[in-house]
């Protein structure tokens, strides 16, 4: 079976979106994920931001609960969990319980976040969220032992423990040394969003002092999102400000120093075409992609920035019946 995953973030679900529009584009992700699910897709990535203008899924745990409910055989990845705007025990309970649901089909990228207002919003130091991540982390993975542990002063159990043991699969995001060390300190994979050399090394190199074992993963340089279409050209015309709508909030958050790999600093619908990052083929291309290069992952964005429900089924439609099913 090729690699197909979908992406749910919610996007274009904010500002002037009525409740009951809101609503029925959440029922709708859910059944997509159930579709998805049953036509063999590999994973249902979920995805965390606050405070966006466009709707950006804040609750992506409670979304992973939700689609475990739903599915029975795809990854649930959270891409990325952004663990230090969380209380570390009431995360690990929450987690524990998806892992349950889904009989083990967590997955997620622990998070640091880079934005200020999160932290503001949700009373958790902006400052300190270093030291924050590592404390959040230390506790996820006593949290999820047999044994009860001291936890500020005091011996607790969390329960229940996860489906999966030792815990759920996680790995550790950034795009700095510092992360790279983190992750290899607390014997977890590295996931940075570029392919970075020397991260690599420093990780590597901290993973050898501290005598643990571990990998990094990241998305392959030519990573991009897709959208099937049987007549791109016109797709574009119809579909590109829905990308935008996307996009333009997320580089909107820009910081200064931080490379993020989805930033576009164009505005136009045609910038964004050229830049190849948000793509929509013909089911025979998408069929070529994967014939091509085993190691592909189509990836589908249905949904992204608003996309009318009935298009994004069309998107799906076109992917299962005419790649899946000729594969």
């Amino acid at each position: 079976m090729p690699n197909a995953s979908i992406r749910i973030n919610m996007t274009g679900t904010g500002t002037g979106t009525t409740a009951l529009e809101r609503s029925s584009r959440y029922s709708t992700a859910i059944d997509m994920a159930a579709f998805c699910d049953k036509a063999g897709f590999s994973s249902i990535n979920v995805e965390e931001h606050h405070q966006a203008d466009n709707g950006w899924l804040p609750s992506p745990v409670t979304m992973a609960a939700a689609i475990a409910a739903r599915t029975e055989q795809a990854q649930i990845g959270i891409m990325a969990l952004l663990v230090s705007l969380y209380d570390p025990v009431r995360l690990a309970e929450d987690l524990a319980v998806v892992d349950l649901l889904s009989k083990g089909r967590l997955t997620f990228v622990a998070g640091l976040g880079y934005r200020p207002i999160e932290f503001h919003s949700l009373d958790k130091p902006f400052s300190d969220r270093g030291k924050w991540m590592d404390h959040v982390l230390d506790t996820l993975l006593k949290s999820w032992a047999d044994e009860p542990f001291e936890y500020r002063g005091q011996m607790i159990n969390v329960t229940p423990k996860p489906y999966t043991r030792p815990h759920p699969m996680f790995l550790v995001g950034g795009m700095s040394k510092v992360a790279a060390r983190r992750a290899a300190r607390f014997g977890l994979p590295f996931a940075p969003p570029i392919a970075s050399p020397e991260l690599e090394k420093a990780y590597f190199e901290e993973l050898a002092k501290h005598e643990h074992k571990g990998f990094v993963y990241s998305p392959p340089a030519d990573f991009s999102i897709l959208f099937i279409d049987e007549d791109p050209e016109a797709a574009w015309q119809e579909l590109g400000p829905y990308f935008l709508n996307e996009v333009t909030e997320y580089s909107s958050w820009k910081q200064e120093n931080l490379s993020r790999p989805m930033e576009f600093s164009g505005e136009s619908i045609d910038a964004l075409r050229a830049e190849k990052r948000y793509e929509i083929i013909t089911p025979e291309e998408c069929v070529s992609r994967h014939n091509n290069d085993p190691a592909f992952n189509a990836t589908l964005h249905p949904l992204c920035g608003g996309i009318p429900i009935q298009r994004a089924w069309d998107c799906l439609n076109l992917y299962v019946d005419k790649v899946l099913n000729v594969l």
